[in-house]
């Protein structure tokens, strides 16, 4: 016998769930707060330019079911993200690479050090800033804190709205830096754009007979629990939660901490503003970052629209509400989790998933690999 769903959130996780759960015969209905559908990867027309509204994203994927389970929503649009970095008046590759060395070193220089890099890291295509900055040799280390102190440090502080001072090295060790010319920010098997956007994608993923949408629908409002069952709408129904879980039960332990952006969109009267998509700006005040939309992926016209991006702290309570982007990852705020997660657990029908239900940083590829693991478990729980 089939069942029915209620999926919380028009976000990917949800998406996906929702999809899946729809081929094997079950009803799903998707209740999302916002006014439009495909979460954060929501994509729309400013002045003929395709934007996104909550900043950059792109697919990229080393998983060949991930790959495949996309293109049969999208046609994929190969698509290199390449990024730099604004350093003393000159744009810079990010990741840092060689390129980077020549740029700020002498030709004889810069060829020593590169020199050093490799005899000092063999056959490692990276190294982090951190690696870098304990080096022996003391022109890598040199380098390394040029690095960190105009950059690394800079945009860091902004980005969580900490002092610089109080920047530990050891907070960027995912961060690489290249051992090579290779000038493409992510290395993955597949990287792509869908054809016609992000929202169009979504709006083909869910397009099911068994699925129904409901746009502008706080689902919160619908919601009660009554022992050990969560009540939508006064029924005892499955619920596939991709909210906030500390807003879903009603912040009684407290807030879990965000940070948050801002986007101030921009058009220009010039075809090109910057040389690439992404351009980090680390000693500018005010913004991290910037996005030139006509380059992701490429448009064509006589003007331009870029996004400034704005970093912000988060607050459930504030007035003029933003939005949730980064989890704090704290040793407090994972304890604080923790007790939301045991909690919802105790609900036989309430089933979680995505970033803010389980408070964890995801690229989209982790999001899609997560929707489908739990689709399996509820799939196999029901036989």
């Amino acid at each position: 016998m089939n069942k029915e769903y209620i999926v919380v959130g028009a976000g990917l996780a949800g998406g996906v769930i929702a999809r899946n759960l729809a081929e094997a015969g079950n009803s799903v209905t998707i209740y999302e707060k916002r006014s439009h559908m495909a979460g954060n990867m929501y994509d729309f027309q400013m002045d003929g330019i395709l934007v996104q509204k909550y900043g950059p994203h792109v697919f990229h994927t080393n998983d060949d079911n991930v790959y495949d389970f996309i293109t049969h929503y999208c046609n994929p649009i190969p698509f290199k993200t390449k990024c730099e970095a604004v350093i003393d008046g000159i744009s810079t590759p990010s990741p840092f690479n060689y390129k980077t060395i020549d740029q700020f070193f002498s030709k004889d220089d810069a060829i020593k050090l590169k020199k050093k890099l490799e005899k000092a890291y063999p056959g490692q295509k990276a190294v982090t800033v951190v690696e870098m900055l304990s080096a022996e040799d003391d022109d890598i280390k040199s380098y390394a804190e040029f690095l960190f102190e105009k950059d690394y440090k800079l945009y860091t502080a902004k980005q969580w709205e900490v002092d610089p001072s109080e920047i530990d090295p050891s907070v960027l060790k995912r961060v690489p830096i290249l051992l090579s010319y290779r000038d493409t920010y992510f290395d993955d098997k597949y990287e792509f754009m869908p054809d016609r956007g992000f929202e169009f994608f979504y709006r083909e993923l869910i397009n099911h007979e068994n699925i129904r949408l409901e746009l502008s629908v706080d689902a919160l409002q619908h919601i009660e629990f009554v022992e050990k069952h969560v009540l939508f709408d006064k029924r005892i129904v499955d619920v596939i939660y991709t909210g906030a879980i500390d807003e879903l039960l009603s912040f009684k332990y407290g807030e879990l901490p965000y940070r948050s952006l801002e986007f101030d969109f921009k058009r220009l009267e010039c075809s090109s503003f910057q040389n690439t998509a992404l351009v980090a700006y680390p000693q500018e005040v005010g913004f991290t970052r910037v996005t030139e939309y006509t380059k992701m992926p490429e448009q064509s016209a006589n003007h331009t629209v870029v996004a400034y991006e704005i970093p912000r702290g988060f607050s459930a309570t504030e007035a003029n509400q933003t939005e949730r982007y980064y989890p704090i990852l704290t040793e407090d705020s994972m304890a604080l989790y923790n007790k939301y997660h045991s909690c919802a657990q105790e609900y036989d029908n309430l089933i979680l998933c995505g970033r803010l239900a389980d408070f964890k940083y995801y690229n989209m590829d982790q999001v899609i690999l997560r929707a489908m693991e739990i689709s399996e478990e509820i799939l196999n729980r029901k036989g």
